[in-house]
């Protein structure tokens, strides 16, 4: 008896390990494909990139890219808006499947998450009021200025690292541009790419500033561990830059192509 509840209790044990490995062996892809969705999380408030238009529609250069890679899946997106503050803890914790909100796949980030290829490249930017006439091209002219920036991105840490500047921590964009026109703060720091867009639909007395720093490329972060997915990804957007869909998201944007680096505007 005692050596039957012994083979029993091995066979057990060997089933178990079986589910385990198995469950662990399970990809991101084969829960979307079953799911039938691609959880996609955004700020929405981070135009032209992802922002709501005056219907309360979501629209943006990322969604129609996140939407665009959905359907190269074969699933339809299912959009989340977060702040920027809480974005990654929440892909973390695995509300969503992916990001698509201009990422930078910084080592510290890599840790992490995995990534996608990159899919768009540009660089940290200022951002100054219209009437502005002091120098502020060099960390040296930055020295003593106060710089907004929003909570948790890249660009943060990118002010922090200019000696003497006061860094000025914010929830998103909308709330530093506003300081910056009132006068409350002298720059805001932000991607390159979205100079062109506040300058063409902002209200607001603001203008292109100097390049900060080098280009980086921004990418599409997931939780780890899951190649298939990655793979699929990687391969959704070299077909949509293949078939021209990509090309054809990023003029209607930004005319141009922002897959190819490009040296900030000045």
């Amino acid at each position: 008896m005692i050596q039957r509840r012994t083979h029993l209790l091995a066979t057990l044990a060997a089933g178990l390990a079986l589910w385990a490995g198995t469950a662990q062996a399970a990809d991101l892809l084969d829960e979307v494909k079953q799911r039938g969705t691609l959880r996609i999380a955004v700020e929405g408030t981070y135009p032209p990139f992802n922002f709501r238009d005056a219907q309360g529609q979501l629209t943006g250069f990322d969604v129609e890219i996140a939407t665009a890679i959905a359907a190269k899946l074969g699933v339809k997106p299912a959009f989340t808006t977060t702040e920027w503050s809480g974005i990654l803890a929440g892909l973390q914790a695995g509300k969503y499947d992916v990001i698509v909100n201009q990422v930078a796949a910084t080592d510290a980030r890599r840790q992490t998450f995995d990534f996608s290829g990159p899919y768009v490249t540009s660089a940290a930017q200022l951002i100054v009021r219209n009437n502005e006439t002091r120098p502020m091209a060099t960390p040296a002219d930055l020295k003593g200025k106060r710089i907004g920036v929003g909570q948790g991105s890249n660009y943060a840490d990118l002010a922090r690292g200019i000696e003497g500047a006061e860094v000025k921590v914010y929830p998103g964009a909308p709330e530093y541009l506003q300081d910056l026109a009132t006068g409350r703060i002298d720059a805001a720091l932000n991607d390159s790419l979205l100079i062109p867009y506040l300058t063409q639909t902002s209200k607001l007395p603001l203008k292109a500033g100097a390049p900060i720093g080098p280009s980086e490329s921004n990418a599409i972060p997931f939780r780890k561990g899951n190649p298939k997915f990655k793979a699929a990804i990687d391969q959704a957007l070299a077909d949509l830059k293949a078939d021209g869909s990509f090309e054809k998201i990023s003029v209607k944007w930004f005319a141009r192509d922002v897959s190819k680096p490009l040296t900030a505007a000045k």
